[in-house]
């Protein structure tokens, strides 16, 4: 029991969950906006997996970590663009394009892998943490808060936007009415589509970088499934949120720590767990933790509804 307070007050675990929260911020910030403008994004997973996939890919072809990260956004928001032609234009069903989106991420970017790397894995042009002066030097909180990737900072300034623009903006009610009447949206002028495409591609973009975030701030090579179903949790997530972005944060630490515990129960020699059990931990926390969220939220009106101008 010692060892296990010992290790949640440690500076390197704190850190680590900094850090391992970063994806699921930058993905769970992005579904929040989908879902309000009525798109449910299933296929998260895979629009992290090809943002992973593209960061490297650009990284190793340019050197250039930055560009890398904007090629993850990209990749992120490619995919999100074929989910919003079946499900905007064609007005298909949203659970099976997202759940086949996930299968096609997986196979082109397990096959392309291969074709352009190989089986060997090599490091890529990445981001080293950034010692931001004085502050980094602090006991405790210096480390943790102020020595970290520039996704970290970049995930935590995107949602505060997000949230801003979401409850504080003409722009941002707009993605709130496309989620939960469309038809009064539509009868004001303001077109559905466009509203949701937008809130999708922002969506993807998010969720691009979160691949990149995890490809280019931590494994420095990508690695096939990489994200490892974190795109799933960022959709819990979501719902635990009930819908706001700033609480992504929150929540996404939460998770992120559970994460971080699984990684490092192995060396506690805790009468000898399996590392399978410890590895499963995110998950079961994750759908504990949704199956009493899910009750106490209430989604937008219209998610997963198609819509079409009558």
């Amino acid at each position: 029991m010692d060892s296990l307070i010992e290790l949640f007050i440690s500076t390197a675990f704190v850190a680590s969950t900094m850090r391992l929260a970063v994806p699921l911020i930058l993905a769970g910030t992005g579904e929040v906006i989908s879902e309000r403008a009525g798109i449910l994004n299933i296929g998260l997973e895979g629009m992290m997996l090809m943002g992973s996939f593209t960061a490297v890919l650009a990284a190793d072809a340019t050197g250039d970590p930055w560009l890398g990260a904007l090629a993850g956004a990209v990749g992120g928001m490619a995919v999100a663009a074929v989910h919003g032609g079946i499900v905007i234009v064609w007005s298909g069903d949203q659970i099976v394009s997202g759940l086949a989106l996930n299968l096609g991420a997986l196979g082109l970017t397990t096959y392309l892998s291969r074709r352009i790397f190989g089986t060997g894995q090599s490091e890529v042009a990445h981001f080293e943490p950034i010692d931001i002066p004085l502050l980094s030097d602090l006991p405790f909180l210096g480390p943790v808060l102020f020595a970290q990737s520039p996704f970290f900072y970049f995930a935590l300034a995107a949602a505060a936007v997000l949230s801003f623009v979401l409850f504080r903006t003409r722009f941002g009610l707009s993605w709130q009415a496309a989620g939960e009447d469309p038809d009064a949206l539509d009868s004001v002028g303001i077109s559905v589509g466009r509203t949701r495409w937008t809130a999708l591609l922002v969506c993807g973009a998010m969720a691009g970088f979160g691949g990149a975030s995890i490809s280019l701030a931590q494994l420095f090579t990508f690695i096939e499934n990489m994200t490892g179903g974190q795109g799933f949790i960022a959709l819990a997530l979501v719902i635990v949120t009930r819908w706001r972005p700033m609480w992504a944060v929150g929540i996404a630490l939460f998770f992120a720590a559970a994460d971080a515990l699984s990684l490092r129960i192995q060396a506690l020699d805790l009468a000898a767990i399996p590392f399978q059990l410890s590895l499963m931990l995110p998950l079961v926390l994750t759908l504990v933790v949704y199956g009493f969220a899910a009750r106490a939220g209430r989604p937008p009106a219209a998610l997963g509804r198609p819509w079409t101008k009558a």
